[in-house]
């Protein structure tokens, strides 16, 4: 399809700070410009989010939000993952969201500090089918969507995510917008107006983590991203600069970009945007929990293949994790299989008593209340560690015998394509079956030759 600017009259006052950078960025990356290694990236987070978001299907959210969406019903604009349904834009994009991080079992990128694909591939992919975009069209709307959000969460950074707010939906929604802009043609100005409104309507809290509302943040990104870029398309203007001015989302909602010298920590924003996709250190979830107990798991799993040791052997366990995570997957006394999955002390039970991380049907109401779990949980600590990067975890096992087990395992290290789609395919495999994953797999690997029709017939179910 070849993307064109909506017939109105140009606008005025699309700002000259970094959210009109971002705008050209979004308007005007030639699609040639884009890397290799950012499509294969793209390709890969593709794969992952389909694998998760088929598998989810039947979660309690993903089944309240599309009955909701279904019972609305409208413009048959865009598919519904699960269902044959086709739904306007805007709801397949919530339901979508909130389908695909049901499972809390997708991609995350750790300098964003969230979980790109499922924020911005929904909005991406409704509008993609509304306007009769082919694969390649799909796939560089999600390239620059997950670039901007990317660049949006890491400035945004810490102090936003300690602050209580959730970059995969505060941040996600620019990506979204960005994505969503790019499909409907938008030129800079209007891509900036579409930045404007998204500011104004990104929103998301870590308090709802353990909860339903986790899944819903991604599909609040994904409508949001949907909305504010068709408005913009309609001629709905903003302040433009609603990302970074005085008063603007940064500023409000305790980004790093807010207060004095905002300018001067927005450059990082915006520094090598076009040349560096940041988007490209994405990582990938092979246990399905939170990915910040990840480094807990391989770190125990290590120590048991080095020299299994049995629960009844084990005094006492401790966990050191980087400061971060306390707020975030530290329920001490989990009662559902949600807030299981955000619950070092009862992960680290399920590792060392065998039990399967990477399973979805461990995640259960009744593993919370397991006897011999709960009495194992009970013996885990977790601490903070001084000078630990965010995926730096140490364990300690200490044994009966006086004997002191350690191992120190840190995520942050590149992972080659070729290992990750390996990966990913044994995943995708474990989710929908061998027939079902590679079907998928070969629709991702065609999705740039051709139209969307096989991709999209695969998530139809």
């Amino acid at each position: 399809m070849t993307r064109s600017s909506p017939r109105l009259e140009p606008l005025e006052g699309a700002g000259t700070g970094i959210s009109a950078r971002l705008a050209a960025f979004i308007a005007e990356t030639p699609r040639r410009a884009i890397p290799t290694e950012a499509r294969v990236s793209a390709r890969l987070s593709l794969l992952d989010w389909a694998a998760v978001a088929l598998a989810g299907t039947d979660e309690p959210v993903a089944t309240i939000v599309r009955t909701m969406v279904e019972e609305e019903g409208g413009a048959a604009q865009a598919t519904v993952v699960g269902s044959r349904c086709r739904l306007p834009a805007r709801a397949a994009a919530l339901a979508n969201g909130a389908t695909a991080h049901a499972l809390d079992y997708d991609d995350t990128h750790f300098d964003y500090i969230g979980h790109p694909s499922v924020a911005i591939l929904p909005a991406a992919l409704a509008l993609a089918e509304k306007t009769g975009a082919d694969g390649a069209g799909l796939l560089d709307a999600f390239i620059i969507g997950l670039e901007t959000a990317c660049r949006v969460g890491t400035w945004l950074g810490d102090a936003h995510y300690r602050a209580g707010f959730h970059q995969t939906a505060t941040a996600g929604a620019f990506g979204a917008a960005a994505a969503s802009a790019r499909l409907l043609g938008l030129d800079a100005q209007r891509t900036a107006h579409a930045l404007g409104l998204v500011s104004t309507r990104a929103s998301g809290l870590k308090s709802q983590f353990g909860t339903m509302g986790k899944p819903y943040h991604a599909g609040i990104a994904a409508a949001n991203g949907v909305e504010t870029a068709t408005l913009a398309a309609l001629g709905l203007v903003s302040n433009p600069e609603g990302l970074a001015c005085a008063q603007g989302f940064a500023a409000t909602h305790a980004g790093a970009g807010g207060g004095v010298g905002a300018e001067m920590q927005a450059v990082d924003v915006v520094d090598g945007l076009g040349r560096d996709y940041r988007f490209t250190r994405v990582q990938y979830k092979f246990h399905a929990c939170c990915h910040g107990t990840h480094a807990a798991i391989e770190a125990l799993s290590e120590l048991l293949s080095a020299e299994p040791v049995r629960p009844e052997q084990i005094a006492r366990v401790v966990i050191e994790v980087h400061p971060r995570w306390l707020a975030v997957c530290n329920i001490a006394e989990p009662h559902t299989g949600l807030e299981a999955k955000f619950s070092y002390r009862l992960i680290a039970a399920l590792v060392l008593s065998g039990c399967s991380t990477a399973a979805l049907a461990t995640y259960t109401d009744a593993i919370c209340t397991r006897a011999d779990l709960v009495r194992l949980r009970d013996r885990v600590e977790v601490t903070t560690k001084d000078g630990f990067g965010s995926l730096e975890t140490r364990v300690v096992l200490e044994l009966n015998d006086g004997r002191s087990l350690s191992r120190h395992v840190d995520l942050d290290r590149p992972v080659p394509f070729d290992v990750s789609r390996e990966k990913l395919t044994v995943k995708a495999e474990a989710l929908l079956g061998a027939a079902a994953a590679s079907r998928l797999l070969a629709a991702v690997d065609g999705l740039e030759q051709g139209p969307l029709d096989g991709f999209v017939a695969l998530l139809q179910g």
